[in-house]
């Protein structure tokens, strides 16, 4: 535990109204979203400077406790869960957009900064911030680049990391750096900046993000798509990309969660059909017209057995319902469920369904999938009841299969939701173990007390 004359510092250094250590509190901050893990923190704090920030962690490294830095708690991974011996900083008060540039197409932002708040602001000037993390309406900018979140819109414009400028940032031993800006060329130097972003608040805190815009489309069309063959669905995606089309938004569900999803939102889904797919294309309206029938078209000829086009903005709105609540819909079904990320290269989705398939029979499990067909990121999510140790211990050994199947096909443990503690164990099937050692290096040279954020991703 972290003494008390040590906490009493902590306190003095962010004032007594921005410190708590009382255990209705530390409950609250015992756990992200991910299922299954739980450690309660020492204190809570919430600085409301960088300097107090940098004081913290320079206190960190003189009396050896850890610092777990948190936005709004909505990580997939564990990332946020604190450590033994930590207090858990908290910075979703961090939330002003400091300056949007639209000469240099820039957004400098607070990191605890809504993500859909951003994109209202942008919006109103005809501006556009693609990231969309399916927890957008409540997670974090911070939050989103220590993940390098992705998003529905990852197949056409990328994720986090790739509208990341500069990073004001306050590194483990208590230095503050900034690293990037908003020039659009930079080569000086090592490019410090992208070693933060992902690194999951284990090598720097960020006080301040500086976020590349984008003009907003002119227009989107979307469609959901219905297919009786999953396998047709798959193809579809395939022969989409084939005929040099990128829509904005290309996402799949799985009859599992369509059910679901039709029972939590009553938007007249079909519950008989294998699979679904969400499109959206988006861009000069003259392309959008042309882009559309031709996905139409393709759809069409890989036997979709029904396509709805919106016609508004409205009802394009409704269509996205779908997609949008698929996790949601599926949590209500058992009393624990674990959301899960993989990611395989498009040509092997159908043979990762299949396998997700025959993994959830083998051992008798619920698995809905949902996920970005597009970029071959997949979410199997299963429906079980953390009560029943027998069932989890079976969920466990179905996912270590899935992850290992993921890697054979030439792909990753995690597209987007981070390694952390959930999938620490399994990161050396995809990096390798000099990999490894070559990470656990440079956190040793950033941080050689290991105060922030350690045990996450893997351990010293």
């Amino acid at each position: 535990m972290i003494s008390s004359n040590t906490l009493s510092s902590v306190r003095s250094i962010v004032g007594e109204e921005n410190y708590s250590d009382a255990q209705e509190d530390k409950i609250v901050h015992s756990y992200d979203g991910t299922p299954l893990l739980s450690v309660l923190p020492c204190a809570i704090v919430r600085p409301t400077t960088k300097e107090q920030i940098s004081e913290l962690v320079q206190l960190a490294n003189k009396e050896k406790f850890a610092i777990v830095t948190r936005g709004a708690g909505t990580g997939l991974s564990g990332g946020s869960v604190p450590v033994e011996h930590c207090i858990v900083m908290v910075l979703s008060h961090w939330n002003t957009i400091l300056e949007i540039d639209e000469e240099n197409l820039t957004a400098t932002v607070e990191p605890g900064v809504i993500t859909s708040q951003l994109h209202t602001e942008v919006e109103k000037r005809g501006l556009f911030y693609p990231p969309d993390p399916g927890s957008m309406n409540i997670c974090t900018n911070g939050g989103n680049v220590a993940e390098n979140s992705g998003g529905l819109r990852g197949l056409k414009y990328g994720v986090t990391k790739n509208y990341v400028m500069g990073l004001e940032v306050v590194l483990p031993t208590g230095e503050i750096i900034f690293c990037g800006g908003k020039t659009v060329k930079d080569v000086a130097g090592y490019n410090l900046k992208d070693f933060f972003i992902g690194s999951e608040g284990t090598l720097g805190i960020f006080t301040k993000i500086i976020l590349k815009l984008v003009p907003k489309p002119q227009t989107s069309k979307t469609m959901l798509v219905y297919f009786n063959n999953r396998r047709d669905a798959a193809r579809t995606v395939s022969a989409i990309i084939a005929n040099k089309i990128i829509p904005a938004t290309l996402e799949y569900l799985d009859a599992t969660t369509i059910k679901c999803v039709e029972e939590f939102t009553h938007i007249g889904l079909p519950t008989t059909i294998d699979a679904l797919l969400l499109i959206e294309v988006d861009g000069h309206p003259a392309v959008v017209e042309e882009e559309a029938q031709r996905v139409v078209d393709v759809c069409k000829a890989n036997n979709s057995s029904e396509i709805k086009i919106a016609q508004t903005e409205e009802e394009a709105i409704k269509l996205k319902t779908a997609r949008r609540s698929a996790f949601s819909a599926l949590a209500r079904t058992k009393p624990t469920t674990i959301l899960e990320d993989v990611t395989v290269p498009r040509s092997e989705v159908s043979a990762m369904l299949d396998f997700i398939e025959a993994t959830a029979k083998k051992y008798n499990l619920l698995i809905g999938t949902f996920g970005h067909f597009g970029d071959g990121n997949l979410h199997p999510t299963c429906l079980t009841d953390e009560r029943d140790t027998e069932e989890i211990h079976r969920v466990e050994k179905a996912y270590e299969e899935i992850f290992a199947e993921s890697v054979r096909l030439g792909g990753t443990i995690t597209g987007e939701h981070g390694t952390g503690l959930a999938k620490r164990k399994y990161l050396h099937l995809v990096t390798g173990d000099t990999s490894i050692e070559i990470m656990r290096a440079l956190k040793k040279t950033l941080d050689p007390n290991s105060v922030l954020n350690p045990t996450k991703i893997f351990t010293l």
